[in-house]
This record gives C-alpha cells, sequence and structure tokens, in this order.
C-alpha cells in the first residue's frame, strides 16, 4: 500500500513569542565566552553545567507529566526551545538524547517504577542517555541487529555488541535494542531493555572521530545479566517500539540546523558580494522549507500522530543541506578553514563544520537505509 509523507501546514502559536525571547536571553548571557569551536559542535556538545542550568529552567522533561518532574507543556513549546538552542549551537549533548527520545519512550512504554526512576532525574539535568541501536554487522540496518539477550533465571543474558554509541563512556542509562526471538526473524523477536551504566559485563571503548573528538563509543556485551525489571515495554514488541522513537530522533531542527553557526557567518560575509550572496540566499531557501517540514511533523506530533515517514524524509534532505554548507563556504568565500591560534572564528568555525559534515548523513540513519524506508512507504519497492 502506498502511503505518501504528508506535510500540512502549519504555524506556531502566537504564544510561544515569549518562550523564545526568553530562551534568547538565557543562551545569550550563558554563552557569552563560548569559544568558536565550541559553538560550531552545535547540539553535540558535552556540558553538565550547562545542561544544569537548563534543567533549572524547566526546559528539560517539559512535555512530561508534573509527577515526574515535567510541566505538561507542548511539543510546540519544546521545538521552540530546542531550535533556539541549536541556533545557538548550545552544548546540549548532556542532555539531549534523553529529552528527545529515551525519557518519552519510558513514559510511553515503561511501568510506572520505571518511569518513577528514570524520569526525574532526566528533568533534573542529572541523568544522561545513550541509544544501543546500530551494530558493527548491521549499521543502519536495525532489523539486523544480532546481540542478543537470552531468557534465565530472573532475568535475560546479553552478548553482542553495539557501535557509534555517542556518550556512552558519560551516560547514566541507555535503551538498547536486543534480538530474543529467532536470528532470521528479521523485524520479529526484537526487545528493548533499559541498561544503568556502569553495568557489570558492559565494556566501553572509545572511537575518537575525524575531528579529534571522542563522543563516540563501541559498547560490548560479554555475559551481561539484566534483570526482568530492565526490560522496557514487552518481549517482542521492540521494532514498533524503536520505529517510534526514530520519528522523535529524525525530526526536530537539528536534523537541517547542524551548520547554522557557520551559516549565520556566512550571511554576514555575503552582503555586497553578489554571487555569494546568491548561492546564501539557496542555502536559506532551502532552510525554510526543511523548517516548515519540520514544524509540520512537530503539530502532527502534537496531534498524536507517529510520522515516522515524514521523519524520514526530513532527515534525508536534512543531511544533504548540512553537508552541503561548509562545501559551499569553502567554494565561495577566500577563507580558509584553520584551527590555529590566531585563526578568526570564521576560519575555525569553517574547519570544525568540514571536520564534522561527513557523519551528518549517517547519524540518526544513513542516506541509504532513509530512502529505503521512503521507496516502501511510498509503495516503491
Amino acid at each position: 500500500m502506498s502511503l505518501l509523507p504528508q506535510f500540512p501546514a502549519f504555524q506556531l502559536p502566537t504564544e510561544t513569542s515569549a518562550l523564545r525571547a526568553e530562551v534568547r536571553q538565557f543562551v545569550r548571557e550563558a554563552l557569552v565566552d563560548q569559544a568558536p569551536e565550541e559553538r560550531a559542535k552545535s547540539w553535540l556538545g558535552f556540558d553538565p553545567a550547562f545542561t544544569k542550568k537548563v534543567a533549572d529552567r524547566g526546559w528539560i522533561g517539559m512535555t512530561w507529566p508534573k509527577p515526574y518532574g515535567g510541566r505538561e507543556m507542548t511539543a510546540l513549546d519544546r521545538y521552540v526551545v530546542v531550535e533556539e538552542m541549536v541556533l545557538a549551537g548550545a552544548p546540549v549533548l548532556a542532555h539531549w538524547i534523553a529529552d528527545r527520545q529515551s525519557g518519552p519512550l519510558i513514559l510511553r512504554f515503561g511501568t510506572e517504577e520505571q518511569k518513577e526512576k528514570y524520569l526525574p532525574p532526566i528533568t533534573r539535568g542529572e541523568s544522561c542517555f545513550a541509544i544501543g541501536m546500530s551494530e558493527p554487522d548491521a549499521g543502519s540496518d536495525l532489523a539486523s541487529v544480532r546481540t542478543r539477550a537470552v531468557r534465565t533465571d530472573g532475568g535475560w543474558l546479553v552478548n553482542g555488541s553495539k557501535i557509534w554509541t555517542s556518550n556512552a563512556h558519560q551516560c547514566q542509562a541507555m535503551i538498547a535494542l536486543f534480538r530474543t526471538g529467532a536470528a532470521d526473524s528479521r523485524q520479529a523477536g526484537l526487545t528493548q531493555f533499559i541498561v544503568d551504566m556502569p553495568w557489570p559485563g558492559v565494556t566501553v571503548n572509545p572511537i575518537v572521530d575525524m575531528a579529534g573528538d571522542h563522543h563516540f563509543n563501541e559498547v560490548v556485551f560479554r555475559d551481561c545479566f539484566l534483570p526482568d525489571d530492565q526490560l522496557l515495554g514487552s518481549e517482542g514488541s521492540g521494532w514498533a517500539q524503536v520505529t517510534s522513537e526514530l520519528a522523535l530522533e529524525r525530526s526536530g531542527p537539528e536534523r537541517f540546523m547542524s551548520s547554522m553557526p557557520l551559516l549565520g557567518q556566512m550571511i554576514d560575509r555575503a552582503a555586497g558580494k553578489s554571487t555569494v550572496e546568491v548561492a546564501v540566499g539557496s542555502l536559506v531557501a532551502r532552510h525554510t522549507v526543511l523548517r516548515q517540514m519540520s514544524l509540520s511533523i512537530a503539530g502532527q506530533i502534537e496531534s498524536g500522530h507517529d510520522p515516522q515517514l515524514e521523519a524520514a524524509c526530513l532527515k534525508d534532505l536534512g543531511g544533504n543541506l548540512e553537508q552541503s554548507v561548509p562545501h559551499l563556504a569553502h567554494n565561495l568565500l577566500p577563507d580558509l578553514p584553520l584551527m590555529a591560534q590566531d585563526a578568526s572564528d570564521y576560519s575555525v568555525t569553517l574547519s570544525k563544520t568540514m571536520e564534522m559534515a561527513p557523519s551528518f548523513s549517517i547519524r540518526g540513519g544513513a542516506r541509504e537505509v532513509l530512502r529505503s524506508i521512503i521507496a516502501r512507504g511510498a509503495g516503491l519497492r
């Protein structure tokens, strides 16, 4: 059956303007001394002290029920906070994953005990989560995961590994997808678990990227025992749960705004240069379209829909835009990408963004996997 993506027009309510002004003022004051290299990391910057300040303002888990530390605000309020944080290049990674997807997943599928244990620390800025999805032999093809959880007395015994696991070396917990059914069952027989970190039988090996940063890791499970109360949702429901989680991971402003610190500086430098103005104007136009798509998805989420196909479209197009910004900057403007001590803020930002850009089309789902999802949804395969 063909199911084409839908992006009905949507605008943020006017009452969110006051919140936007509040967030903008907050990040301006909190990040007044932020170095250009750190700002260029965008939402990949990890700063627990900044996360604590965000939590003190009530902007982590802000849509969740008050008994779990939330404020019961709307997904549209959260969109405004996220957009302003990404626009400012705020170092939000210490709470990003927990706020964006791990917490909502626990809220939707977790037991009452799990909600009471894990959600309040997230809203206080005290708990960082990692995502245990990708594997060395599976990549973004989650139906091919091989890490196996075998039932044993009182719980499960886990063996296997996960890779590209951001923050596993700094997080307090991970939501991981393991195979509990037959090896050839693909989507069937997958189950999610909450893994407290550190945990016996779990080894975290660092992966340093080409930019010299360490946020990726390989996580190895060797006879790791997880008690029954660490199972999230029900046995065998992992595929449905993880695909709903991915809609949250792929649909936010961070999927097309990672290069915004550089684009903002390009706009300033384009003035009076007609060729550059035209090229930068094209980037801004593409950004505007993607923002409208993202807003449409935010409206669908607020209405209770599960826009998985739309999120895949946004993630694919957004990755293309993010990667094109540093390449156009390098081709259009004379400044070289430099990390030298006396380099300009623009050169440092360009250098850091170029180093990070290859990952933009991988994180959150590789381009080939996303296009397979889109083709299948459109009835093309």
